[in-house]
């Protein structure tokens, strides 16, 4: 089954969440930012989009602006960040059983649910 994390307050994530429901595919959308994802949840996701934990971070965020810009963070580091400010993932991100992507635009979303 797909799976969507989606932050209904976010531009991009409803595009993607319209683009998945489109498709007629079987999906479960996982709204992170009501239940918060857990490290190991991340860390998880982390492997599965094949891509360092700084990769997942929204770095327009003011969170991440007034705080974490600049600074020096490991891998684990950088998940915990996540998880105390779930805001901070790049979204959608959009999973299959062994696979994960982070969903920028419609022709990404395609190609994954298509191949």
């Amino acid at each position: 089954m797909i799976k969507i994390y989606h932050n209904s307050r976010c531009r991009k994530s409803r595009e993607g969440l319209e683009f998945v429901k489109q498709s007629g595919k079987p999906f479960q959308i996982v709204e992170y930012m009501k239940n918060k994802l857990s490290f190991e949840d991340l860390k998880l996701l982390k492997i599965k989009l094949h891509i360092e934990a700084k990769e997942m971070v929204r770095t327009q965020e003011e969170v991440y602006k007034n705080q974490l810009k600049g600074k020096m963070f490991n891998e684990d580091e950088w998940l915990h960040i996540i998880v105390q400010h779930p805001n901070l993932l790049k979204r959608p991100i959009i999973e299959r059983e062994h696979k994960a992507i982070i969903a920028e635009n419609s022709e990404i979303i395609s190609d994954f649910l298509n191949n």
